[in-house]
């Protein structure tokens, strides 16, 4: 059973109920899915409280336009096809005026056609697959993509790892494990290193120990998993197992407590790149990790909780901008963003609809993210 939220008033604290409620004349409504159920729900758990709290000092502090934000959001339960039937009943049937989310890729193309159709403007968290805001000019973005992740973590491996030889293992059911992997082989071949090894697994699968004991042979240095943090963390378990002992590494797919949680110290020391670390941000970002931490219980957010919050800053940022609440209003200010201070750093939405903005890569270190470095465009 999908639940759904409102957030219409300052402090509302509740985490979900059920029924339908209509939108009154002084609010605004914006849509959310997300998985906060099943497979990969610490991402949507996460990217949904960074939004709650955005919407909430947003509201706090007057609202936009002179109007509350009501939010209202539907659970996809990480599934393929609810995505697109979440989309539909914001739309149709509570009349939201934007849709935020998703942050998995596959998840936010299913999406992505019905917003454009419908002229709803769209504005994804966390989702880096190019294809995405290829699809029309309503889809935004507020993190960077793929081939930027994928050349930052091809670059690392090379010249930070000194590393001259890896393997690639994909989640061939999904476009953003694709379309990493893709960007991470023209990178580091580009830069002059060789992957040895390119082996495939299904999302969800238990036993990876077959293609580990093949990459193994081949004898790499380092091996890329673009995958979610479910899956990475079995994939480093079993290769300790069979005593294959070199770094791994992978994109944001990778952040969430449960890596480390489930991975144990079979995930220690291996790397990951993601939009934002507490340990490297400036002073909205400090305020932000404080506020959050005193909105849920003294939890530090993660990336995905960042950018869910700079998606409805954002969002709302551009509804104040365009004085309007039409969809195409909000398109046109959405794309004229430049230099927003947001937590995650400064963005500004280039003319493909994604955002211009850097790179944090994080170590996995006593059972923590601990940040390495930052790298620019």
């Amino acid at each position: 059973m999908k639940r759904r939220i409102f957030f219409s008033v300052v402090g509302a604290m509740a985490l979900g109920f059920a029924g339908c409620q209509k939108t009154a004349s002084n609010e605004i409504p914006v849509g959310e899915f997300a998985s906060l159920t099943g497979k990969e729900a610490t991402f949507g758990q996460s990217s949904h409280e960074g939004t709650v709290l955005a919407v909430e000092q947003i509201n706090e502090a007057g609202g936009v336009l002179g109007k509350k934000i009501k939010l209202l959001y539907e659970d996809n339960a990480s599934k393929p096809g609810e995505s697109a039937n979440a989309v539909n009943k914001l739309i149709a049937k509570d009349g939201v005026v934007a849709i935020l989310g998703e942050v998995a890729s596959s998840r936010s193309l299913e999406a992505a056609p019905i917003c454009q159709s419908n002229k709803i403007p769209m504005v994804s968290p966390a989702s880096t697959n190019p294809k995405l805001t290829e699809t029309g000019d309503y889809i935004f973005r507020v993190c960077f993509i793929d081939p930027f992740q994928g050349t930052v973590m091809a670059n690392f491996a090379k010249n930070s790892l000194k590393e001259q030889k890896v393997a690639i293992f994909t989640d061939v059911k999904s476009d953003y494990s694709k379309g990493l992997a893709k960007f991470f082989k023209e990178g580091f071949t580009k830069a002059g290193g060789q992957i040895v090894a390119e082996l495939d697994y299904n999302g969800g699968d238990k036993d990876f120990k077959g293609q580990l004991t093949a990459i193994k042979a081949a004898n790499p240095q380092g091996v890329f998993v673009p995958g979610y943090y479910t899956d990475v963390a079995l994939i480093c378990i079993q290769a300790k197992e069979i005593g294959f002992d070199v770094p791994f590494y992978g994109g944001d797919g990778w952040e969430s407590s449960k890596l480390t949680e489930i991975g144990k110290q079979a995930v220690e020391g291996n790397y990951f790149s993601t939009h934002y670390s507490p340990d490297a941000g400036g002073e909205k970002a400090k305020a932000f990790v404080e506020a959050y931490k005193k909105r849920y219980n003294g939890k530090s957010p993660d990336a995905m909780a960042a950018l869910g919050y700079d998606s409805a800053e954002i969002l709302a940022d551009a509804i104040k901008r365009a004085g309007s609440t039409e969809g195409d209003k909000i398109r046109d200010a959405l794309a004229a963003t430049k230099d927003f201070d947001a937590v995650t750093g400064k963005i500004s939405i280039n003319k493909q609809r994604d955002a211009d903005k850097a790179a944090v890569i994080v170590q996995v270190k006593d059972g923590k993210f601990e940040y390495k470095e930052t790298v620019k465009p």
